[in-house]
């Protein structure tokens, strides 16, 4: 089976956000079932000053081997040797419908020059929405596509590719796509929702939020369309990098540690304390928080809370950056709280695995999460999460209960103040408790959200898809 993933960025190349995650390591999850895996992405200028072994395939394309994966490149100075992926801080850029549907169209004529007849088409996000639509005009009676199918993957619903209707004529599609059949929504016109239609199969990153996003409230205005598909619609959980996220190994986090030895962990909230600027206590729960800074990630719950949460003898942790507001908001944190909250306006990759490492719980209160990661990661490192009930965050964290000691995460069903507040209490009141905590502690750290379920589960789609 020869699948090729059509993407916008996958790591180490480029990144933006969780999709590069995805692309960057699910491949070579499939490859390890069998799968003949290809990666096209566009060729940025974070990816050119990586200066690595690339191999000229085409005019317009190179070729990076990587571990049985092969990842092309797509060339464009005009289009893509700029600094932001999609925009600058000041918005996204302009012309983004001519550089991506520029990308979608240059990865037909890429296959056709290397000869690598895809089975699979596997799109990602609006950014390769057109390709099913291409696909399904351009290339319809082109004997060399013609038992491919597609599949797409929504990643975030919440951003969809919108741009003016009047720019239907740049994409070189026929007249009959400039319909609410095909691009039209809600008098401008959507990529992905092209890609929802036109696709054989489509998936979001976890069951919870395929059902979400088929409802008002998640559908952003899309649910109508998710509901026409709703049969050839299925959620897979994503997976993390079992062995980059890995207590036992990591040497980005002060000292490792495992399941059957907590001595670790303990040295590692004291160096968090220490880099934070904190007070260096044990008996004291610090509650870690790293993500994009948007009001998404849940920060305005957070901040109706804190009066409240800081009554007790905590601290709490922020890494990131985002927002004007949100980053204004941390801040103002700081400086009413000295000395128990700190904030890191920044992103560094090491500092992350150690407020990870060095939590005892780990705040995501999103008010949607398609998948989410951060909860996966907090389990591998013995951090238990504090979560809203949404999207993957129900897929993965079950609501600990005392009696029984079952689940292993503080759940809210609904965002406001008071859900919230409560599940902060049973956090706290776990920290208490230190003989339950150090059973859960040592449970959750065994999950397995490694790729490899992820990949099985895909293998599957792709042989129903074909069959």
């Amino acid at each position: 089976m020869n699948v090729v993933f059509c993407t916008s960025e996958a790591i180490p190349h480029a990144k933006t956000g969780g999709l590069a995650d995805v692309c960057g390591s699910l491949p070579f999850a499939l490859a390890k079932e069998g799968i003949q895996v290809s990666v096209v992405m566009p060729f940025y200028r974070m990816t050119q000053e990586q200066k690595l072994p690339f191999k000229t395939v085409s005019r317009d394309a190179l070729l990076l081997q990587s571990q049985g994966v092969d990842f092309y490149f797509i060339k464009n100075e005009a289009y893509f040797n700029r600094d932001g992926l999609y925009g600058t801080p000041s918005g996204d850029y302009a012309d983004n419908l001519e550089r991506f549907s520029h990308f979608n169209q240059q990865i037909f004529q890429l296959l056709k020059t290397i000869q690598c007849q895809p089975d699979i088409l596997h799109c990602h996000d609006w950014q390769t929405g057109l390709i099913p639509l291409y696909l399904k005009s351009h290339y319809r009676d082109d004997p060399f596509f013609q038992k491919t199918k597609v599949v797409l993957t929504i990643h975030n619903l919440a951003y969809q590719g919108v741009f003016p209707r009047h720019k239907f004529g740049a994409l070189g599609l026929p007249a009959y796509l400039n319909s609410m059949q095909g691009l039209e929504y809600y008098g401008q016109m959507s990529l992905l929702k092209g890609g929802i239609l036109f696709s054989d199969w489509i998936t979001t990153v976890s069951p919870q939020y395929a059902k979400e996003i088929q409802a008002r409230d998640g559908g952003r205005g899309m649910e109508g369309v998710m509901r026409l598909r709703s049969k050839e619609t299925i959620g897979i959980l994503n997976g993390i990098d079992a062995a980059y996220w890995n207590p036992q190994e990591d040497n980005l986090i002060a000292q490792t540690y495992h399941a059957c030895d907590m001595t670790g962990k303990a040295k590692n909230k004291q160096v968090l304390q220490e880099r934070s600027g904190l007070r260096v206590a044990s008996d004291v729960p610090v509650f870690g928080f790293v993500g994009r800074l948007s009001e998404q990630k849940g920060l305005d719950i957070v901040a109706q809370a804190i009066d409240a949460m800081m009554q007790y003898d905590i601290q709490l942790v922020f890494q990131g950056v985002g927002e004007q507001r949100y980053e204004g908001m941390l801040w103002g944190f700081q400086r009413r709280f000295p000395g128990k909250v700190a904030v890191h306006i920044k992103f560094e990759e090491a500092l992350a695995h150690q407020i990870y490492a060095g939590s005892d719980v780990f705040l995501m209160p999103s008010t949607y999460e398609p998948c989410g990661l951060s909860q996966m990661i907090s389990f591998r490192y013995g951090t238990l999460p504090l979560v809203h009930h949404t999207g993957g965050l129900v897929d993965t964290v079950m609501p600990f209960r005392f009696n029984s000691k079952e689940g292993d995460g503080f759940v809210f069903t609904r965002f406001e103040r008071e859900g919230f507040l409560k599940a902060f209490e049973s956090a706290m009141r776990a920290f208490k408790e230190k003989d339950i905590l150090n059973e859960v502690t040592s449970r959750i750290m065994k999950y397995d959200f490694s790729w490899t379920n992820s990949a099985m589960e895909y293998k599957k789609l792709y042989q129903k898809c074909l069959s």
